[in-house]
Order: structure tokens, then C-alpha cells, then sequence
């Protein structure tokens, strides 16, 4: 469990960095990043961590998280330190709250409309092995649609600050 928070902490520095948060495919200096990590969203607010639309672009625009989203579901569905927190819920929401919350984050023009991570969990009895299973899920998930690891990286590290208001326990 310290390695994979350790993981995280690594790639969330490393994606801050300027030679690792370039937009994928945009030379370095003309995307810069304006993701404040001090500001903590609220369930409209999220944190956007591109001026620019090369991340959006990078992982299909919507179509492709609305297919990165399926993909996803279905692995977190087998998996079983994931599936209790899924198969008796309404994974079609659940999916579509997803895609708008990675097209905020992205810049992508959408609008998310679910509530804070915080009140959308409380309750739920999340623990880090539940939490770190449901990122690494997500990760096959986006190296199965082909995104580019930067681009990765850099969704990675906007969500890893989300883990203080989903992890209960």
C-alpha cells in the first residue's frame, strides 16, 4: 500500500514537472498547466489542468472517454476489490459522471454536473486497496485504448488529491 501511494506522489510530481506536463503532442512551453493544487473542487468546480485541448484530443474527446469509461466499468466489475462498490449501483451514471468529471479536468467544454467526491462516497467504506485497485483498473483500461503515458500521467496526478475524499477507512 506505501508503494502505490508512494506511485502516485512520484507521478503527480513528475506530471507537474515542465518536461513531463506538455500536452501530448504539443511542444514544450505552449500548453502550460493551470491546475492550482491548493484550490480543492467542489461538485462543480473541478480543477482544469490544461489551457490548451492536445490532453482532451489525447484520449479520443468524449467519444473516447465515453469508451475508456466502458472499458473501465467492466474491469472494475471483475475485479473483486472493486466490484462491490459497482455491481449494485447505476453504472450507466456512474460511467457518465466520469466522462464529464475527465472532460473538466481535460478542458474538453464539458460541464460536470454530479456532486464533490467527498458526499458521493461518505459512507462507502472505501480503503486504500480498494482505491489503488480501481486506479490500477484504469490504467490497463487507458494503455488498452492506446493513450499516450504522459497523457495518462497527467489525469493520474489531477484525481491522486481526490483519494483524501474517497478513502474512509
Amino acid at each position: 500500500m506505501m508503494l502505490k501511494s508512494a506511485m502516485l506522489a512520484v507521478i503527480a510530481l513528475l506530471a507537474a514537472t515542465p518536461a513531463l506536463a506538455q500536452e501530448a503532442g504539443t511542444p514544450p512551453g505552449q500548453e502550460p498547466a493551470v491546475n492550482d493544487p491548493a484550490v480543492k473542487p467542489s461538485a462543480r468546480t473541478l480543477p482544469v489542468i490544461t489551457k490548451g485541448k492536445g490532453l482532451f484530443r489525447a484520449f479520443g474527446e468524449k467519444p473516447g472517454l465515453v469508451a475508456l469509461m466502458d472499458d473501465a466499468m467492466e474491469r472494475w466489475l471483475k475485479n473483486p476489490r472493486t466490484r462491490p462498490f459497482f455491481e449494485n449501483s447505476d453504472q450507466a451514471r456512474i460511467k457518465m459522471l466520469l466522462v464529464e468529471q475527465f472532460c473538466v479536468i481535460m478542458n474538453g467544454g464539458c460541464t460536470y454536473s454530479g456532486r464533490s467526491m467527498a458526499e458521493a462516497h461518505r459512507g462507502m467504506n472505501v480503503n486504500e486497496g480498494a482505491f489503488y485497485a480501481l486506479v490500477e483498473e484504469l490504467q490497463v483500461a487507458m494503455n488498452k485504448r492506446g493513450i499516450p503515458f504522459r497523457a495518462q500521467n497527467r489525469l493520474i496526478s489531477a484525481l491522486a488529491p481526490q483519494s483524501r475524499d474517497i478513502i474512509d477507512r
